[in-house]
Formats: C-alpha cells, sequence, structure tokens
C-alpha cells in the first residue's frame, strides 16, 4: 500500500528540494493573499513565487479561489501534488503555473518536476508590493530617490513607486526587501517608522 502524503510530510524536503533546485532562495510560510492563505511564498533574486500544497489528504475544493488569489499576487505559480493528484492535478491549475509532485520513496519524499512555472500573465505588481511593510516600502522609494509621502496611505505609496520605477529594477528590489526582512525586529521597525526615525 503506498502512503499517503500530509501537509507535515511535504513541507521539510520540499525547502531543501527548492533550495537544491533555485539556489539562492528565502521561503516565508502561510502569507495571507486576497481571500487565501499562500502555503508558501518564495523569494527568488528577481521573483517571488507562491506554492500551494495539495497533499493526498487535500481535495480541490478551494483551488479554483486560491488560483485566483496566487495569480493576483505573485510572479509565478507552482502547485506540489501528492501522488494521488499526480494524474489529474494538470487540469484544476492554469498552463502558466508550475507543477511539482511529491511521493513515498523508499521511505523518503521525492519530488519531480513535472511542468516549471512560467511568468504569470495576471500578476499585479501593486498587489505584489502591498505584500511589503510599510518600512520597507520606504526603503524602497530612499533607494530611488522619491519623495517620502510620510502622511500618504499605503496605497498612495505603491502607486508613486509603479510609476516611477521600472519593473525590472523593482523586481530585484522588492526580492531584496523580502530577503532582508527580520520578524524578530519588526515591531522595533514599524514603531521607528511611525516616529520618523526610519
Amino acid at each position: 500500500m503506498i502512503k499517503k502524503l500530509h501537509d507535515k510530510d511535504i513541507r521539510e524536503p520540499l525547502f531543501d528540494f527548492l533550495e537544491e533546485y533555485y539556489g539562492k532562495i528565502r521561503i516565508i510560510e502561510e502569507k495571507q493573499i486576497g481571500r487565501s492563505r499562500a502555503d508558501i511564498m518564495m523569494v527568488m533574486t528577481e521573483a517571488v513565487a507562491g506554492i500551494e500544497i495539495k497533499s493526498d489528504a487535500d481535495t480541490y475544493t478551494r483551488l479554483k479561489r486560491q488560483v485566483r488569489d496566487y495569480d493576483r499576487y505573485f510572479d509565478c505559480n507552482y502547485v506540489v501534488a501528492g501522488g494521488s493528484h499526480g494524474l489529474h492535478i494538470r487540469e484544476h491549475v492554469p498552463e502558466w503555473w508550475g507543477i511539482i509532485t511529491a511521493e513515498w520513496v523508499e521511505g523518503t519524499v521525492d519530488f519531480y518536476l513535472l511542468r516549471e512555472a512560467k511568468e504569470n500573465p495576471k500578476a499585479e505588481q501593486k498587489r505584489k508590493l502591498s505584500l511589503l511593510w510599510r518600512p520597507e516600502l520606504a526603503h524602497i522609494q530612499e533607494i530611488n530617490g522619491l519623495a517620502r509621502y510620510r502622511q500618504k496611505s499605503k496605497v498612495f505609496v505603491i502607486e508613486k513607486i509603479l510609476l516611477k520605477v521600472p519593473e525590472d529594477v523593482l523586481r530585484k528590489q522588492v526580492s531584496n526587501e523580502l530577503f532582508e526582512r527580520d520578524y524578530t525586529e519588526i515591531g522595533d521597525t514599524i514603531r521607528g517608522f511611525k516616529e520618523g526615525k526610519r
């Protein structure tokens, strides 16, 4: 009998697989995107990818909505499918989504890249930038010589950045901010930003 893979069986070995395949990456788990929660946000040097895990214990019930939300936020997307989904997963995700299958092989989880992700044609840079914290956006404004707009809303700041910074430059800068993100200091960082010290 083939062992069923659960989400917890897949995650840690998947991180190793992704690091081996992509090189420099940063994994951020359980990120809220619209009405969905991305299992994994994978930061690469010039892109941010969304990764949805569909273990053998999962169904396709929420996948349609999840695909819509992932496509709004990320440069490219992957679904990681347990063996029981392997034959039908292509029918449930768009052609630009990458597909990685996961199966038990000799006591360990084995991954196979069934289809490489393509550039997501539905990505909205505005939504991707909304994933950044306000101090991270302020740093992007600073390094591009933009006005600070301290009293303006996050949405206003994002619009200004999109108007002034070329997309290829911005992609690298967004990735750099996410690589540098420090969850242990976020309270101090945001407090400092609000007090005008950062």
